[in-house]
């Protein structure tokens, strides 16, 4: 059973923070509890796909041509600050993909906040788990864990995440999307 709490402290809230208090509690929250008041969050967000650029590195010029850049779709989501003012969000959000196939996704994420003094401008570093459904592999659910960067100002963020690929055209896209607060 300690085992168990151990790699629960270690991973709650996939990375969750501490917690002190004069009474003993747990060292973490966990993670379904970080779902659960996302969830139950009053904080409504609408997600707007913006680029999906493909790493000229490693893409063949001619097969580049033939891809969608331009993701249109639109998410819905919610989030919640934490006692330590991180951002945790559920978000379903639906696209269009580099073969202009709509891509349903959905998922968590979870971002450590940087402010500054006025906390107007803020950094954001984190991740989202979640699955998304594409049509070149028959909507087959497709989990994935990918590292989020992002800029906020006020109740706007500008995000990017990083798509890894398998090797040359496969994958290797910086996905950016616009997060509204509302």
């Amino acid at each position: 059973m300690k085992k168990t709490g151990l790699v629960l402290s270690v991973f709650g809230c996939f990375f969750g923070t501490a917690v002190l208090a004069q009474e003993p509690k747990p060292d973490y929250i966990p993670w379904w509890d970080c779902v659960k008041n996302t969830w139950h969050s009053d904080q409504w967000e609408l997600v707007v796909p913006l680029n999906t650029w493909h790493n000229r590195f490693v893409y063949e010029k001619d097969k580049i041509k033939t891809y969608n850049e331009r993701p249109w779709g639109v998410g819905i989501g919610k989030s919640y600050l934490d006692e330590n003012k991180n951002r945790h969000s559920l978000v379903a959000m639906t696209f269009q993909d580099s073969h202009d196939d709509p891509e349903p996704t959905f998922g968590y994420s979870k971002q450590w906040i940087w402010r500054d003094t006025s906390d107007a401008w803020r950094f954001t570093l984190g991740y989202m788990a979640g699955i998304t459904f594409r049509s070149d592999y028959d909507y087959i659910p497709i989990p994935a864990v990918l590292p989020i960067i992002g800029f906020e100002y006020k109740k706007f963020s500008l995000e990017n995440t990083y798509i890894p690929g398998l090797g040359n055209n496969n994958g290797n896209v910086l996905f950016t999307w616009l997060r509204w607060r509302f």
